[in-house]
């Protein structure tokens, strides 16, 4: 993930935190949740001149990605530490 990446999706996430910061992901429907961030992701369409569907597909893409990067950290700290114990 590229840094303009990074940003782009802590922009999203920050303000997601903003008007909806105790929701629970799992158990709140997608469609709420994509209703809340459609302002950010409109914002963020106009300035970089796409639309807003690119922009949920880009937002999506780079969320999974950065749950797999959170997911491997894991995975590798875990080992780290059954390697200590050994």
């Amino acid at each position: 993930m590229t840094e303009e990446q990074r940003v782009f999706l802590k922009r999203i996430n920050d303000y997601a935190e903003k008007v909806m910061p105790d929701i629970d992901p799992q158990k709140t429907p997608v469609s709420y949740q994509l209703d809340m961030l459609t302002p950010i992701m409109k914002e963020i369409g106009e300035e970089q001149d796409k639309s807003l569907s690119d922009i949920f597909i880009e937002y999506m893409d780079l969320a999974s990605e950065a749950a797999t990067e959170m997911e491997n950290k894991l995975q590798e700290s875990l080992k780290d530490i059954e390697d200590k114990k050994k």
